[in-house]
């Protein structure tokens, strides 16, 4: 497949922002037209002219009708702006998340960012920058001032997202950044490398076909086309200047030389490099594991044939953490059957406890689901070289069309054995705060990093989500630009099964204890995870957006007493960020 190359060279001084040309919105808190009127009425104006980027005043509130730190909704241009009071100041900013577009005013304000309610970005108040993630765009910001008693919004009819003004490659500057891994982490490292000026060339060579999509995506939505979940459209690569390899897998680095080698037998020389080629599923070692239709979920087509494959057939998922329950989910009510096999007692046992994990059991049984915990496969059986039942590690037989294999992943990281990379006992890359390995030219980020977590006391972590991943990408880039840039996020993942969501904040390795407020009978609830006197997690249901809050306690360097969720109010902390 030929690769996406450059097109456009410009200096850095240039630091044009074509946003438009590259499919998606361009930064609307610039260069706005003069209004043509003010409304009087909390936001009805409009202009008289048919023009999208014809900017519209309006008087939005009263000064007094605000209490600080608070947020609302107002109308400006036939549309919604967030607005913001925080520390007597008037901010404005969109009013939708960039990621999934979920409702900021639902959020949380702290420490003049507003954090996302369902997945955690979180987005200046002034700037509107996406500062923590997931997500890849910003949001817009809006002029704002206050005359007599009236707070009046500038602002233009546009989408909630932006990108962020980034400069192109200039002609003088022959240095190149290495990317390996069109995920996650990559995109964001070399969009922020852009953003903060980088003239030099940047290269993301992936082992993929497909340039880099919304990976969570995959087990929710496995119908969804590759095209529909691509984070950037193609032509966004080429307006800012990041040539990706697509098909280019590298076989191994000379870090010494600063070079890596291709399967295709081409090298490639680098100033800096990062290395995100996150994980690759594990597989079974038992009979029959190269039947048809004994599948991994990797990539976009691994979703659409497992989804064409499992349509009205008997689909049993191996594995009943995330992946293998979201994969049930999706395939509830379209499979003939639906089996997960477990080797726990009930799904989530090992992450999220025994008591979330049977409310989650349930509720898929309510679905259909069947479940066979506490065993594993002993056998694929099949015909035709075609698979049709499974064997149990008790004997049991079960019929199967389709097996979906959901046992977890292993790090991407054979290639460098030789490279003189440091790499754990589980060949995960060992990083500093700064996410440099050992080789002062080479950063790792994402599900291969092992890295000091604050929440951990600074002791190395090794985190797979995709918010982690984001956040990598961002602190990778900086530090490769010399701007010196700790890893300073609390880890925060979700999971979407049977129309319910369950979101997660913190870092609950080693905890000790569970603490239910609300109740799991009814699907509403948040368990606290303590380890010792103080919580270290939370996971939630129907309870948004605390997870939010949490991670913003956290955040904000305060740590939650265990004895205060036991107490007679457990959600009081809610109130003190």
């Amino acid at each position: 497949m030929t690769p996406l190359t450059q097109r456009h060279c410009a200096t850095e001084a240039e630091s044009v922002n074509p946003a438009d040309k590259a499919g998606t919105s361009e930064d609307n808190s610039r260069n706005t037209k003069p209004s043509k009127q003010v409304a009087k009425n909390g936001g009805g104006s409009k202009v008289t002219e048919e023009d999208p980027d014809e900017a519209v005043e309006a008087v939005v509130c009263q000064v007094d009708s605000m209490k600080d730190g608070e947020m609302r909704e107002v109308d400006v241009a036939d549309g919604k702006v967030l607005l913001i009071k925080d520390l007597n100041e008037f901010t404005a900013i969109g009013h939708k998340c960039s990621h999934y577009g979920a409702p900021l005013a639902k959020g949380v304000l702290s420490n003049g960012r507003v954090r996302c309610p369902w997945h955690g970005a979180c987005f200046n108040t002034k700037t509107g920058d996406i500062e923590d993630f997931p997500g890849v765009d910003s949001i817009p910001c809006f002029k704002v001032r206050v005359e007599g008693s009236d707070v009046i919004v500038e602002a233009q009819k546009k989408s909630h997202r932006r990108i962020k003004k980034m400069s192109l490659r200039s002609a003088d500057n022959d240095k190149v950044f290495l990317i390996i891994g069109g995920g996650g982490a990559g995109l964001v490292c070399a969009e922020t490398l852009r953003q903060e000026g980088f003239g030099g060339r940047i290269v993301i060579a992936t082992k993929e076909k497909h340039l880099p999509y919304d990976r969570p995506k995959l087990s929710k939505a496995m119908d969804g086309s590759a095209e529909s979940i691509q984070l950037r459209k193609d032509d966004f690569f080429l307006v800012y200047d990041i040539e990706v390899k697509l098909e280019h897998e590298v076989v191994s680095i000379e870090a010494e030389l600063n070079t890596v080698k291709f399967q295709n037998g081409d090298s490639l020389s680098f100033e800096k490099l990062l290395i995100a080629t996150g994980g690759k599923p594990r597989t079974l070692d038992v009979p029959g594991k190269d039947l048809k239709n004994v599948c991994s979920l990797r990539s976009p087509d691994d979703a659409n044939y497992i989804a064409q494959l499992g349509n009205g057939k008997n689909v049993v998922i191996v594995g009943s953490s995330f992946i293998g329950i979201e994969v049930a989910s999706f395939f509830s009510g379209k499979a003939g059957s639906v089996t997960v096999i477990g080797r726990g007692s009930v799904p989530y046992a090992a992450t999220l406890g025994e008591q979330i994990g049977g409310a989650v059991k349930k509720l898929a049984e309510e679905k259909g689901v069947k479940f066979h915990m506490n065993c594993s496969v002993k056998e694929f059986k099949g015909q035709d070289d075609v698979l049709s039942s499974i064997v149990l590690s008790n004997d049991e037989e079960i019929s199967a069309d389709v097996c979906v294999l959901g046992v977890g992943v292993t790090p991407a990281t054979e290639f460098l054995q030789n490279s003189g990379l440091r790499l754990s006992s589980k060949n995960n890359v060992i990083v500093d705060k700064f996410l440099c390995t050992n080789n002062p030219d080479i950063y790792a980020a994402g599900d291969i990093a092992e890295f000091p977590l604050r929440l951990n006391n600074n002791s190395p972590v090794n985190i797979g989500h995709w918010q982690i991943a984001h956040y990598h990408g961002r602190v990778a880039a900086l530090n490769m630009f010399g701007h010196e840039t700790e890893v300073e996020t609390v880890p925060f993942f979700w999971t979407a099964i049977f129309g319910k969501n369950i979101r997660f904040s913190g870092y609950n390795h080693g905890y000790d204890d569970v603490i239910i407020s609300g109740s799991l009978q009814e699907l509403k609830f948040i368990a606290y995870y303590a380890r010792g006197d103080y919580i270290v997690a939370i996971a939630t249901l129907n309870s948004d957006p605390a997870a939010s809050k949490f991670a913003e306690f956290l955040a904000s360097g305060k740590r939650l007493k265990k004895s205060q969720v036991t107490s007679e109010d457990p959600e009081s902390w809610q109130s003190k960020l």
